[in-house]
């Protein structure tokens, strides 16, 4: 039993807002109709019968009470008050009107009926008959008492009236008539009192309902409609938010490495000054300690030697630490487009190398940030020097281009490839943490027929 109604409160919970005001107030609203309804058209056949029998009630007092002797002193009807009364409720109107007869006496005789057999005898008075000595008129309709066969066995639509009978000059009541009336048509205008009063009450309640269900459907489509994008907004902030966290772990990541990185270049821009133009400078130093230089003047051809050695030296250190510089100092890029860009690192690279490159772009690129224009220069740069190292600068191309919504470049040859594992030192690798520090995307693809790298930017309009 707890599983069924278990079972039952998820299924309800299930159904929208709409659906569930639907059933719980269909049927709420079902039962206010029938109590209001019942209430209603009770008060309104209650209303009809007392009315129906207040009125005919006096009709008939007003013809009876004249022929009725003083019933206080009288305790039975004399021969000719009830021949009156025979002749008067045997022909004309009322005759035709009741069925039926009773004049009774308070301790419950049966002074007068239209039935002779009656007359005389003596009953427990019921309930009506009680009220009505009491001074009220009562009714009731197509409702008959035990001893009431004969008007049961009638078969037709009776309202059944108890009138009482007062004293002219008292008030008092001294008598009380019970009489039923033919109502045929009483029964058709009640019926259709009813009906009327059902139908409105059913109405009213029907149009309720509706416009309470419209109301609540179309707050339903509002609050499932906000329910959908407060979801889709969730879904979409747990996305950021899982982005995010990835994003900021690239970039811990990203930074320790480049912490890493930078260390390695400082030792390597060390080494290569010290192993290069430390040791040339270092070299004409000694040579400026040679005899030729300290001696009494004499040798003036070995010393002219010596110079020109000295000079060589400082020339190659000299050159030397502009070799080194070139790679480190970058040219005015900030401020170029970032075709003017690409085309720069093709240039330098085929006039630096002595080769050449296939360059294609697009009519047109956006302009990205200078970050962006850096890591551009410095991809095309190490990915031409690769091209040139590991592929002898056979085929090599640059292609960049939008897809997707976001700027890739692409650098390629034709060379035999290279284990990435191996190759990509500090070169690579800085533009591996340069691209990524930037929420961009690195990848190299070799094998024996070449070598691809390719960066993708997601990237906005610069003004």
């Amino acid at each position: 039993m707890i599983r069924i109604l278990q079972n039952l409160a998820r299924r309800w919970s299930e159904l929208s807002l709409a659906l569930q005001f639907v059933v719980a107030g269909g049927f709420g609203l079902l039962v206010v109709m029938l109590i209001v309804g019942t209430w209603v058209t009770t008060q309104i056949r209650d209303g009809v019968i007392r009315n129906s029998a207040a009125t005919t009630a006096l009709y008939v007092d007003s013809v009876i009470a004249p022929l009725l002797p003083d019933l206080r002193k009288s305790e039975e009807l004399s021969e000719s008050v009830k021949q009156a009364l025979d002749e008067t409720l045997g022909q004309g109107a009322l005759g035709k009107r009741l069925a039926s007869f009773r004049l009774w006496r308070r301790d419950g005789t049966v002074l007068y009926a239209k039935d002779a057999d009656l007359i005389g005898r003596r009953f427990e008075l019921n309930k009506n008959l009680r009220s009505a000595f009491q001074g009220s008129v009562m009714a009731q309709f197509d409702t008959f008492d035990e001893d009431e066969d004969k008007e049961r066995a009638a078969g037709v639509p009776l309202l059944e009236i108890y009138n009482p009978v007062r004293e002219p000059w008292s008030g008092d009541v001294v008598a009380v008539t019970e009489f039923y009336e033919l109502a045929g048509d009483f029964k058709a205008t009640l019926a259709s009192a009813l009906l009327s009063s059902w139908l409105i009450v059913a109405g009213t309640t029907l149009t309720a309902f509706l416009l309470l269900s419209g109301i609540v459907l179309r707050a339903s489509r509002t609050i499932d409609d906000q329910r959908g994008a407060l979801r889709r907004q969730v879904s979409e902030l747990q996305g950021l938010v899982t982005q995010n966290s990835a994003l900021r772990q690239r970039v811990q990541r990203a930074s320790r490495r480049a912490t890493a990185l930078n260390e390695r270049y400082l030792r390597r821009i060390g080494a290569d000054l010290h192993d290069g133009p430390a040791q040339l400078v270092a070299l004409a130093a000694l040579r400026m300690d040679s005899p030729v230089f300290t001696g009494d003047g004499h040798g003036s051809e070995g010393r002219s030697t010596e110079v020109a050695m000295i000079r060589k030296t400082l020339e190659d250190a000299m050159r030397e630490i502009r070799g080194i510089c070139t790679g480190l100092v970058l040219p005015q890029i900030e401020t170029a487009a970032a075709s003017d860009v690409l085309r720069l690192a093709v240039e330098e690279h085929e006039r630096r190398t002595g080769t050449s490159v296939t360059l294609t772009l697009p009519k047109h690129l956006p302009e990205p940030g200078a970050s962006e224009k850096i890591s551009i220069y410095r991809f095309v740069q190490e990915g031409l020097n690769n091209a040139y190292r590991h592929g002898r600068g056979k085929d090599q191309a640059v292609r960049a281009g939008m897809k997707n919504g976001r700027l890739f470049v692409e650098v390629s040859d034709g060379g035999p490839g290279f284990d990435p594992a191996r190759a990509e030192g500090l070169g690579l690798a800085g533009l591996r943490e340069r691209v990524e520090s930037i929420g961009g995307q690195f990848e190299t693809l070799t094998g024996p027929k070449g070598t691809k790298l390719m960066i993708r930017l997601s990237v906005e309009e610069q003004a």
